[in-house]
């Protein structure tokens, strides 16, 4: 086999016309090495070129694997971003229905102190801006650095609407603390300030309202509160007193009975007692009190338009 490869050949070329010949010395080992490299370069090109593609297809799976995996990703964070906007607009119309006051509660609120008024209110964090964080969020490269942008924003702008809900549920319940109505039916027959004591005739301060009526009118409370006690108190006679918190209580006196006892929760517009004459009064009327932090305040101010 070794001779056979190793053994060389000679070709004649003759030219018909002219008689000249060439002689070519060919080596068999040479010439089949040749042609065999040549047979197997295409073969090589095509096994590179299906390498190549394998490849290639390798990457595009692993790059389509992980886009999907960045898809759920986003979906997720979508999701969440979708059940955070939709708590706040929850939030949001929640604090715009419960905004809205009575507008005899509300106007009543205005008359009393500031220091009552501060009592019930604390500072509240404001949510942050919006707007913001949006141009936070679009100035990132990055989808991931968006997302996260946006749901540490709705997670602050969520925060503080809560804490604007906790200030709007203080102004609600200051709003049913404070005495908006009038305790019974009848005519103003004295006005809290100076006037003369129907007694004596001396010139005095009164500390009341004094409302006239018949003996045995209903009474009612003239805003939420707690009965804090209800009994003989000297000249006011029968004397309920109603604590409805933040400093404010209401005072009922001269009555003829009780309707409610020491202890009793009760809401504005209910029955506490029956209007009378009982200790110093010349007749039958409801002497009305309204104490802020212990001191007396005008009582008509807050009773708008009477009964």
């Amino acid at each position: 086999m070794h001779s056979l490869w190793s053994r060389r050949f000679t070709v004649v070329f003759v030219d018909r016309t002219t008689g000249v010949g060439r002689r070519a010395t060919i080596h068999l080992g040479w010439t089949l090495a040749t042609v065999a490299f040549l047979f197997s370069v295409p073969v090589l090109v095509g096994l590179g070129i299906r390498w190549s593609t394998v490849a290639e297809i390798a990457s595009l799976r692993s790059s389509a694997e992980t886009l999907g995996m960045e898809n759920a990703s986003y979906r997720d964070a979508t999701g969440e971003l979708a059940t955070q906007i939709v708590s706040l607009q929850g939030v949001i119309d929640e604090l715009a229905v419960r905004a809205n006051l009575d507008p005899a509660a509300a106007r009543a609120m205005q008359k009393l102190p500031a220091v009552v008024k501060d009592r019930a209110m604390g500072g509240v964090q404001q949510p942050s801006s919006r707007r913001q964080a949006v141009a936070a969020a679009a100035a990132l490269a990055f989808p991931e650095d968006s997302f996260n942008v946006l749901r540490d924003a709705l997670g602050r702008l969520e925060l503080g609407l809560r804490n604007v809900r906790y200030d709007v549920e203080r102004r609600e319940a200051l709003a049913a603390a404070t005495p908006s109505i009038w305790p019974t039916v009848g005519w103003v027959s004295s006005w809290f300030g100076q006037r003369s004591d129907p007694f004596t005739g001396d010139r005095g301060h009164h500390s009341a309202l004094d409302i006239s009526t018949d003996k045995g009118r209903p009474v009612v409370a003239t805003a939420d509160g707690v009965v804090e006690s209800a009994g003989w108190n000297g000249n006011y006679g029968n004397l309920l007193v109603i604590d409805h918190g933040f400093g404010i209580k209401t005072k009922y006196g001269h009555l003829a009975g009780f309707a409610a006892k020491a202890g009793a929760k009760v809401k504005r517009g209910d029955l506490v007692g029956y209007v009378g004459s009982t200790g110093r009064a010349t007749g039958a009327h409801l002497h009305f009190e309204i104490l802020a932090n212990g001191q007396l305040i005008d009582p008509f101010g807050f009773l708008g338009s009477p009964r």
